[in-house]
């Protein structure tokens, strides 16, 4: 039996990949961690496992540990925080990882350096720049809102689930918001940047991945997001309603967008798209090394990403299915808080 640690146990993009494990008719051992004991109280996992912030001086000897204590061969680190300090420190970590290089995951969450990368390499992003004073957040929004004449796209270089993000028009709105999160969320100006705002419709490519080889990938849209009416930018990076979708040209753009970032890419990679003023979809950002949060949208479907991965870091071979387009379009996927989820195949909708 595989023995595995899920760190971020405690949030619902950890507790997604652990059902699609439980789901996958394979029995697992499933440690989980976090460092929120009362959110742990939720993870259905095998043992729960308190861990300091990653930012700790001794969470790689506490995480070794749990990984000595539970006889555990793999870790999975779901939040972005622990991605980021596992891949810098992967020769300590005393089990397999199956992450992108270390490059790879440096470029990925520094979202000014992913879209010079990206522009680089010809893969349509969104037009932007970084903020380093009041004079490059006037200057950049004057050259944005030639583009589009509505608004531009102010939000941290750092961060996920758009972090603060705020749509602007004026300077003087963007100046604000810098100035709050300075003041009051340890932020500067030199952690934001500004971009084109793409108006069209979004999408979201999950993708697996093994020495510069795709595996396995399926693409979804997004159609309604979670909280987005209590948000400033009214969305956020999880839906509550979302759809299978074949789409050639968001499979393209995701797999040149994920090869420029790492022409060896080994692990999962989940790209954002946006479509722009003229439909084409430009890449907004990629999570190297963790799973969108609804990575059970797939699994439930029928192609199970998380045990795909897992089969893949432990070397086995096996037939994992199409590289592209493995599920049919139109699969919805809602869910809504303390209401669970539902999967609707095509257009059967008890209400419609």
């Amino acid at each position: 039996m595989k023995r595995v640690l899920v760190t971020g146990a405690g949030g619902s993009a950890g507790a997604n990949f652990i059902k699609s494990l439980r789901m996958s008719g394979e029995e697992f051992y499933i440690a989980g961690s976090d460092i929120n004991s009362l959110h742990l109280e939720l993870a259905s996992v095998d043992s729960k496992n308190l861990l300091p912030r990653c930012s700790s001086s001794d969470y790689i000897e506490r995480l070794n540990e749990i990984i000595g204590k539970e006889g555990i061969d793999f870790v999975h680190p779901q939040p972005d925080s622990e991605v980021a300090v596992l891949s810098e420190r992967r020769e300590d970590v005393e089990a397999m990882m199956f992450l992108p290089g270390k490059q790879a995951v440096r470029i990925c969450q520094d979202k000014m350096l992913f879209m010079d990368t990206l522009g680089a390499a010809g893969v349509p992003i969104a037009k932007s720049y970084s903020i380093k004073n009041r004079g490059d957040l006037e200057s950049s929004l004057a050259m944005l809102l030639e583009i589009n004449h509505d608004k531009a796209w102010l939000r941290a270089t750092k961060g996920a689930g758009g972090r603060a993000s705020l749509p602007i028009n004026e300077a003087v709105h963007g100046a604000m918001w810098i100035d709050y999160w300075k003041k009051h969320r340890g932020l500067d100006w030199g952690d934001f940047m500004l971009s084109e705002f793409l108006p069209g419709r979004e999408y979201a490519f999950q993708s697996l991945w093994k020495d510069g080889e795709i595996i396995s990938s399926q693409a979804r849209q997004r159609l309604e997001y979670l909280f987005g009416y209590l948000t400033p930018s009214g969305q956020t990076s999880s839906p509550t309603v979302a759809k299978t979708v074949h789409n050639e040209d968001v499979n393209r753009i995701a797999t040149e967008a994920v090869l420029a970032v790492d022409r060896a890419a080994t692990g999962v990679f989940c790209v954002d798209l946006k479509e722009n003023t003229t439909g084409v979809p430009c890449v907004t950002e990629i999570n190297a090394g963790r799973f969108f949060t609804t990575s059970n949208f797939f699994s439930e479907a029928g192609v199970n990403m998380p045990h795909i991965y897992v089969r893949l870091a432990f070397g086995e071979s096996f037939e994992s299915g199409p590289k592209y387009n493995p599920l049919p379009p139109d699969i919805y996927w809602v869910r809504l808080m303390d209401m669970g989820h539902k999967l609707v195949r095509g257009e059967r909708w008890k209400t419609r």
